[in-house]
């Protein structure tokens, strides 16, 4: 029989992979496993829905159907509805002007022209305006009111800001103005002296209102408008395509009446009755799609609108989705091509500077916990797309600022976070040094005297000191469920399909699979890796090659190439070519494979194993370990072996037979090298 050598741990070099930090979802496989005999969804899935605390077949019944489940009368969630209404049936009814005012981001635009388009359908007369973002900043000033009452309107009405707009509001109030105020931002500890105020924030928290952004404050609000006047049928289907593009572009969670909605409103973008929308959908590569995802909108449809704020003027996306032109809808959506182009330049440039700058200068963001980095010549209106790419980069908060005039002596940024760092309550710590600054936990903004970097410097340090620690500082990859590739298939992908709409804080599902083999890679594209992964069977003749799948990891090109095993975090998609779907995976995470106890790695057949001894019953036992966690173990002496995950599983195998008496002996090789 073979003798058994001595063994002892080795290290070797490793390839460069992203530095990241798995939570993997306790597993509830007895759960699953019932909910899926009820359901007939496979138990992967159904271990997904007990992540999403779904827990019941008919919880999960209403999650598939959201459309069964009964919705509350907005009237009665919402105090100011009822006047809001009134308010405006007596201005369309008395002939008053109505002035809207915008926001610059996706959610306002999307806002601002959804109520234009109802009210102007309803009779309204009415106009809009939305501040400049290089000039004036974010939300309704003075300057707005005053032009408003000077061009004659009676009603303001507000979308997407103004919940913190007490001096503007005061000012429209003091020259006889009627104020709408519609918005979905955290509330002030005083709110402002308007006639009505509509902010899911004001509810109760176990609305399914509750979760709606600007677009779907005002979107309740037109729809109830047109109830009133009996119009329903001619607007709605409008309004939910605006409501589902601002919904998605914004980010807002898909919960409650967001993803209900926005699950029928997908199905009507492909043929949108809307002029803008199509010639938005032709101009980014989506004409032809059957189902558009939320990561279609999230990904081609909304930066072609928000660049769009952040770089030009927003009236060319307010016309663009007012329009029924399909002339002007064209010629507004290829100028949002043209500046989504150019913002895309910028930020990799300003990436890149950023990158440069901080890689070859003093800061330690590690050390710090926290990053500001501040150069001259950003543009500040893609500052904040930079911060959250650094913030995937470097696994760390971001604040990101540049200088706002020639002199240098003003520094205007945004902030992007990690879970465990609240950007809002960093900046309050820091609100004494600040000009102005605002956000919530995940984001923020703020604006101060160049004089005082050093001290914000520190002050953030030591925030982020109190509030993070060592072990947050990598990127987090949140994992539902471990899968093995050859369940993973078009069928497999169907069922997925069936839970969506999904996106903020009801996220795509995300499996891994250990020791997966890098059978191919190349770089595509602006720095993408393309990947051919596949499985390897220990127990099957001649160690069968498994299920082989492509994967695609996005803006990883700087790892390539990866080390031939690795093990991989993904979410499901498809691809079509040539009129063939196939699976395909999205890498969003990926580790070294992991060891059971300490080891020695070693190859055999171009396939990755462990291998270890140890002492078991006054005798020495050889372990060799795969990539499912099955362990082949064999004393010293012995024919018979056994093979699985746990003692209690193990089977009995002939180790004479070629196949393990192969591995066997490679194995013996490697730790004698060692």
């Amino acid at each position: 029989m073979l003798e058994l050598p001595v063994s002892r741990s080795s290290s070797s070099s490793r390839p460069a992979i992203p530095d990241q930090r798995w939570n993997i979802f306790a597993s509830q496989a007895e759960r699953a496993e019932q909910l899926a005999q009820t359901t007939g969804l496979s138990p992967l899935l159904t271990q997904v829905l007990l992540n999403r605390g779904i827990e019941t077949p008919e919880q999960i019944r209403v999650y598939l159907d959201p459309d069964s489940q009964e919705l509350p009368s907005p009237l009665e969630d919402f105090p100011d509805l009822p006047i809001s209404l009134e308010l405006l049936i007596n201005a369309i009814n008395q002939r008053q002007r109505i002035a809207i005012c915008g926001d610059y981001d996706a959610d306002g635009m999307t806002s601002t022209a959804l109520l234009l388009r109802a009210l102007r359908f309803l009779g309204a007369r009415v106009d809009y305006a939305i501040p400049s973002r290089m000039n004036e900043g974010y939300g309704i000033n003075e300057r707005i009111v005053e032009d408003f009452h000077d061009e004659g309107v009676s009603l303001i009405l507000t979308v997407d800001n103004g919940i913190a707009a007490h001096k503007p509001i005061a000012r429209a109030r003091e020259l006889g103005l009627a104020v709408i105020i519609t918005d979905h931002h955290d509330l002030p500890p005083i709110l402002p002296d308007a006639n009505a105020i509509l902010n899911p924030k004001l509810i109760a928290e176990t609305s399914p209102y509750r979760s709606m952004a600007g677009v779907g404050v005002a979107y309740v609000l037109a729809l109830s408008l047109a109830q009133s006047f009996d119009q329903t049928r001619e607007l709605r289907d409008i309004l939910l395509e605006l409501f589902t593009l601002g919904t998605i572009a914004d980010l807002a969670p898909l919960l409650g009446v967001n993803r209900r909605w926005v699950k029928r409103g997908l199905q009507l973008l492909p043929k949108s009755k809307l002029a803008g929308v199509q010639a938005l959908i032709q101009v980014a590569g989506l004409s032809g799609e059957k189902n558009l995802k939320p990561e279609a909108i999230g990904f081609r449809l909304g930066p072609r609108i928000n660049a769009v704020g952040r770089l030009a003027d927003p009236q060319i996306v307010i016309e663009l989705l007012i329009t029924d032109d399909d002339g002007v809808a064209l010629e507004q959506a290829m100028k949002c091509e043209q500046i989504n182009k150019q913002r895309q330049q910028l930020c990799e440039q300003i990436e890149r500077d950023a990158i440069e700058a901080y890689e070859h200068g003093s800061l330690d963001a590690k050390d710090d916990r926290v990053l500001l980095l501040v150069q001259p010549g950003w543009h500040h209106g893609v500052i904040g797309i930079v911060a959250s790419r650094l913030v995937e980069r470097y696994g760390v908060p971001v604040f990101i600022g540049t200088y706002e005039d020639e002199a240098q002596q003003h520094i205007r940024g945004s902030a992007r976070s990690i879970p465990e760092f609240h950007v809002f309550e960093a900046l309050e710590f820091c609100k004494d040094l600040m000009i102005k600054s605002g956000g919530h936990k995940a984001a923020g903004g703020f604006s101060f005297e160049a004089s005082q970097l050093d001290a914000i410097r520190s002050r953030l340090r030591t925030f982020a000191h109190q509030s993070l620690k060592v072990e947050h500082l990598k990127p987090l990859v949140t994992v539902d469920a471990q899968a093995n590739l050859n369940q993973i298939d078009l069928s497999f992908y169907t069922q997925i399909d069936a839970l969506h709409p999904c996106g903020m804080e009801n996220p795509d599902p995300v499996f891994w699979t250990p020791n997966v083999r890098i059978s191919d890679q190349k770089l595509i594209g602006k720095g993408h890796l393309k990947l051919m992964v596949c499985q390897e069977d220990l127990a099957a003749d001649e160690f069968s090659v498994g299920h082989k799948l492509t994967a695609i990891a996005w803006r990883w090109g700087e790892y390539y190439p990866f080390p031939k095993y690795l093990d991989i975090a993904y979410r499901v998609r498809t691809n079509e070519w040539n009129g063939d779907v196939s699976v395909q995976l999205e890498i969003i995470g990926v580790r070294l494979p992991s060891q059971s106890g300490s080891g020695v790695e070693f190859s055999h057949s171009q396939r990755n194993y462990t291998c270890t001894i140890v002492e078991r019953d006054n005798t020495q036992e050889l372990r060799i370990r795969n990539f499912k966690g099955e362990i082949l173990a064999i004393q010293k002496g012995q024919r018979i072996g056994t093979l699985g995950k746990t003692p209690q599983t193990s089977k009995e195998i002939d180790v004479s037979q070629p196949q393990f008496y192969h591995l066997i002996r490679a194995a013996m090789q490697a730790l004698e090298n060692v």
